[in-house]
């Protein structure tokens, strides 16, 4: 049996994600609907729509999971080339530079969650540890964010020099630690613990407070200041 493909005027108005958003809005569409317009059409069988909701239910209808997207798990799905897929990780990575330029704006620290809405967005998808710092003004102001050192899947070389040295070249003096787990355990190794309380003292001689050290994971956090071992 052929099945004759539809035109997009044929399509119900769910279906057509630019005359929907036109008439109610784009706050009107659905994660699949947006997705679809970016596509713009999709394969001999299921139209953008029908196809962008397969593929968001593969990623469990969790932008954060389709951000984690490959181009080779994209086009997996009948109907998403190379271009497409390509098209949807620039867009996955846009809205994660817009939640991070949003965060930067509000650059007063106030406590462990600031520090984790700042990193989130930029460990939350690699594959491999890496350990930043961030410097801060007396008033606990952002100066600037350093990434120190990039490893592995479990662990990665800190020298405690080059953190010292970065904040005293932006004169801080006070500094966060941060770095992620791509495991998902949120806990500190021995290692972390170690590490924390050689980078403390070295400070502590250079006049610099450090006064938080986070794990970041992808949707949770430590913060060894709200634990109280620092």
């Amino acid at each position: 049996m052929i099945m004759e493909k539809l035109s997009i005027k044929e399509w119900a108005l769910e279906d057509r994600p630019r005359e929907k958003m036109m008439q109610k809005g784009i706050g009107a569409l659905t994660d699949a609907e947006l997705l679809a317009i970016l596509i713009g059409s999709g394969n001999q069988n299921e139209t953008a729509v029908a196809l962008c909701r397969k593929i968001l239910a593969d990623a469990d209808n969790n932008l954060n999971h389709l951000g984690k997207y490959t181009l080779d798990n994209l086009t997996q799905f009948k109907g998403i080339g190379e271009a497409k897929a390509i098209t949807i990780m620039a867009a996955m990575e846009l809205g994660k530079r817009r939640k991070l330029s949003e965060v930067i704006q509000r650059d007063q620290i106030t406590g462990s969650q600031s520090v984790y809405d700042i990193f989130h967005p930029m460990l939350c998808d690699i594959p491999h540890e890496e350990f930043w710092v961030l410097l801060l003004n007396q008033a606990n102001r952002v100066i600037n964010k350093v990434k120190i050192s990039q490893g592995g899947v479990a662990a990665t070389s800190v020298d405690v020099k080059l953190i010292l040295k970065s904040a005293l070249l932006a004169l801080s003096p006070a500094i966060i630690l941060c770095h992620n787990h791509p495991s998902g355990n949120r806990q500190p190794s021995g290692a972390d613990d170690n590490l924390t309380r050689k980078i403390v003292t070295a400070s502590r001689e250079m006049d610099i407070r450090v006064l938080d050290h986070l794990i970041v994971c992808d949707g949770h956090y430590y913060s060894y200041a709200d634990e109280g071992k620092i």
